[in-house]
């Protein structure tokens, strides 16, 4: 249920760019994060940071894109966002005490400092290979491409992370009171 609340804008984004168009999808998914981001403030009294960036640069690349009817703004919003994620985690590796994957996850699960240091890496990989991808996409194919790119491609892009945490969480130190020394 929560992965269908993350996709819920890009999902509406598609169904609208099918029914309606690019600049009424444009609209409709800036509307629909809009909700997204409102919904966790009033549920949770704080919203996702990742969330929250993704929001502010949808609202002004698809804000330039339905104002001066180009979508190639609304169509760099996913690399801009991409390797700015990438920039940061790449930066809490290198100058941060924790990486980012450890601060988002570690109250989660309990990893030796290298495997933290091998997710926050593939992540930093997959945010700059997304936005290089959506760039290829973006010059190479025509806008409806790109739209089924942006939908299906970047859900499958984004589930391969999940399963990247997944197999390191897997091979996470036991933080259950049963997990005893073997005494």
């Amino acid at each position: 249920m929560q992965l269908l609340f993350e996709f819920f804008p890009l999902i509406a984004f598609f169904v609208a760019f099918l029914a309606f168009g690019l600049y009424v999808a444009t609209a409709t998914i800036i509307v629909a994060t809009a909700l997204q981001i409102a919904y966790q403030w009033f549920r949770y009294r704080k919203i996702n940071k990742m969330l929250l960036v993704s929001g502010i640069l949808l609202a002004l690349f698809g804000g330039i894109t339905l104002a001066l009817r180009d979508p190639v703004f609304l169509q760099w919003k996913l690399t801009v966002v991409n390797w700015l994620f990438a920039a940061a985690f790449l930066g809490s590796q290198l100058f941060g005490a924790k990486t980012f994957t450890e601060r988002v996850m570690g109250k989660a699960v309990e990893l030796e400092s290298g495997m933290w240091r091998l997710l926050n890496t593939l992540w930093v990989i997959d945010f700059a290979v997304m936005g290089a991808l959506n760039l290829y996409v973006m010059y190479n194919f025509d806008l409806q491409t790109w739209v089924y790119f942006k939908t299906f491609g970047m859900i499958g892009l984004t589930i391969l992370m999940v399963g990247q945490g997944v197999w390191i969480t897997s091979r996470a130190t036991d933080r259950s009171p049963d997990s005893g020394s073997g005494n």
